[in-house]
């Protein structure tokens, strides 16, 4: 597998090891937000994250925090578990309830409700609970069925979001246990939920979410091992491989942060002209997707959707040409049959894009040369199993959606019209 990668990264040239452009740079008066993070030497690469001696200058806020996510990941796995153990701690005066639990909602907006999307199906496959992914905002507005073997879990970054806080409210009106999944912990969240878990992103500064996104991924993934434990679907063995493999992924990403930098970088120069884009994914792999999406639009303020790739042939095809790019997220786990079922359909669908004079990119698995050869560039992330890729895959989508947003002149830390916590005036 390692030496075909290496051979699909040298004849597609989706990916060069680089250092990041301008480390050396002084900061000047023009670079607002110009940050700095410790640096990886070659030895750092073989150790677990943490700080590093030499300081690392970056542009913009937004790519510091990206490039934090191998620590912040690392710091919300610590914080979670203990030992051997999937349970977190702060779940514990629970365990009645979610033994009982047959129902999960889960309320968020914006990238919270993405990410909530991307715990559906971990949730869904590891524990066996039925999850219902909801818009904060629309909560109030409907009946939800809730019911006393319900859960609902509101998910917010900043734990003082407007729709957050009234969609919890509202189901502990309805009598249903709550979660607050934050990043806030003296947050309005935080306190008013019956339990809160807790990312440790630390600070996030940047408008456009990345470290904060990733963690609540994190957080999801452990949860649903959790909630797998307590429904008797995982043993402690099982449940323990797959938290060995979770804390392998925070290395991985600083060791590829460089490469896809630069990939992202080139990716960016050949499309950001681009009249729109379109993110395809299936499965977990769609969540992903509309992440994606979503960083496009709010960075480059170009119009983006994310959409399930079979969704594409109905209808979004129409906008499919040589003036759009359709993105595919489509990272393989070879020992999952499912996962190779997928894959091989997205593929289809790409191969589709290009025979109607569309231009594609695709986010793969390292070695996958079909996947390089039905797009016109490809970024490859490490090997991962199936519910812990979206963690690799969103990334370099991070990372495209900022090259695209500086080629555009925009303002990437502080987009237009956004804010960090959309609060209702009072």
């Amino acid at each position: 597998m390692q030496e075909l990668g290496q051979a699909v990264r040298k004849t597609a040239g989706a990916i060069e090891r680089t250092k990041t452009a301008g480390a050396s740079k002084p900061a000047s008066a023009e670079d607002r937000g110009r940050v700095k993070l410790g640096a990886m030497n070659e030895s750092s690469r073989e150790a677990a994250p943490g700080p590093e001696s030499s300081a690392r200058e970056f542009p913009h806020v937004m790519l510091r925090e990206i490039y934090e996510q191998p620590q912040a990941l690392a710091a919300t796995i610590e914080g979670t578990v203990s030992g051997p153990t999937v349970m977190p701690a702060a779940l514990t005066p629970l365990e009645a309830e979610l033994r009982r639990s047959a129902r999960l909602i889960l309320a968020a907006s914006g990238s919270s409700r993405n990410a909530g999307l991307a715990g559906e199906i971990m949730i869904e496959e590891l524990s066996g609970v039925a999850v219902d992914v909801e818009y904060a905002s629309e909560y109030c507005d409907r009946s939800t069925g809730t019911t006393a073997d319900t859960l609902v879990m509101v998910i917010s970054q900043s734990g003082e979001t407007a729709d957050a806080l009234a969609a919890l409210r509202e189901a502990r009106k309805r009598g249903a246990v709550t979660l607050g999944l934050t990043n806030a912990p003296g947050s309005a969240l935080a306190r008013e939920a019956s339990a809160k878990l807790l990312t440790r992103a630390t600070r996030e500064e940047a408008v456009p979410a990345t470290k904060s996104f990733t963690t609540q991924l994190c957080v999801l993934h452990l949860f649903a091992l959790a909630l797998a434990t307590l429904k008797g679907r995982a043993g402690t063995e099982n449940s323990g491989a797959r938290l060995a493999e979770m804390k392998r992924v925070p290395q991985l990403l600083e060791q590829s942060l460089d490469s896809w930098n630069a990939a992202a970088r080139e990716a960016a120069q050949n499309f950001h002209r681009a009249e729109s884009f379109l993110f395809i994914g299936r499965g977990v792999h769609y969540a992903i997707a509309r992440e994606g999406a979503l960083k496009m639009k709010e960075i480059s303020y170009s119009p983006a959707e994310g959409l399930p790739a079979g969704e594409l042939l109905h209808g979004p095809n129409a906008l499919v040409s040589a003036k759009s790019l359709v993105v595919a997220v489509a990272a393989c786990d070879l020992q999952d049959a499912a996962s190779v079922g997928r894959h091989e359909r997205t593929l289809e669908v790409l191969r589709y894009v290009k025979s109607r004079g569309g231009r594609a990119m695709v986010i793969a698995t390292e070695g996958d040369v079909e996947a390089a050869a039905a797009a016109d560039a490809a970024i490859f992330v490490p090997p991962l199993p199936e519910l812990l890729l979206p963690l690799a895959e969103v990334v370099p989508l991070q990372l495209f959606a900022y090259h695209v947003g500086i080629l555009s002149g925009s303002d990437v830390d502080h987009p237009r019209n956004l804010v960090k916590a959309v609060v209702r005036p009072k």
